[in-house]
């Protein structure tokens, strides 16, 4: 298992790119931001609080989440840009999942960084965490691997047809696209899928 916090304190975090994700920013220059109005949202896998901040502009309130102390006491250091707050805390964790409850989860970089063996765990708990036709809403990494690299992860890839059937029984595809900005280097390497939570999902 990944040990995410000593990762944070030694610096050694590729994934923060030390901005919000672009495919993120063009969904809310398109349709995103009219979505989230009005919405509390969920961020697992926060790291340090980008795309957080990023919505918490246009969303009734937002949670960043994140495994790594390291990560979340950075997060709050940031000026900030709505009404967003962080926490330290395990998002599989049913425990934490208790009582938590969310009108849109919004996904990057937490699906891949999870052994896949974890996967339906993770869609068992959005499941849990949504409002029935809430939704999910995600940067899906296909093919996280550069040229020489041993495709040993985190992170790890992933296909359309997994992710689809990870998420089937607990929600209903919207819509899916590549996005066209990116960050450099992950162009024609991401998905953006938006999934409705069906009124009758299987959470246990």
């Amino acid at each position: 298992m990944t040990d995410w916090e000593s990762r944070y304190q030694i610096g050694d975090t590729p994934w923060d790119k030390g901005r919000a994700a672009p495919p993120l920013l063009e969904w809310l220059l398109d349709d995103g931001a009219a979505l989230l109005e009005g919405k509390a949202v969920l961020v697992p896998g926060c790291g340090t609080g980008h795309d957080v901040r990023a919505l918490a502009p246009h969303a009734k309130q937002v949670l960043g989440v994140d495994l790594a102390a390291s990560a979340i006491s950075a997060a709050r250091e940031f000026a900030a840009a709505g009404n967003e707050h962080y926490a330290l805390a395990d998002f599989l964790d049913e425990s934490w999942q208790a009582g938590q409850r969310f009108d849109l989860l919004f996904e990057h970089t937490c699906f891949c960084a999870i052994d896949p063996t974890q996967r339906m765990a993770y869609a068992r708990a959005a499941a849990a965490l949504i409002v029935p036709s809430g939704c999910l809403a995600g940067i899906f990494f296909l093919n996280p691997y550069d040229p020489g690299d041993d495709h040993v992860g985190p992170p790890f890839g992933s296909t359309l047809e997994e992710i689809e059937d990870t998420f089937r029984t607990g929600f209903e595809l919207m819509r899916g696209w590549m996005p066209s900005q990116t960050y450099a280097g992950r162009e024609g390497r991401e998905w953006f899928g938006i999934f409705r939570r069906r009124l009758q999902a299987e959470v246990a």
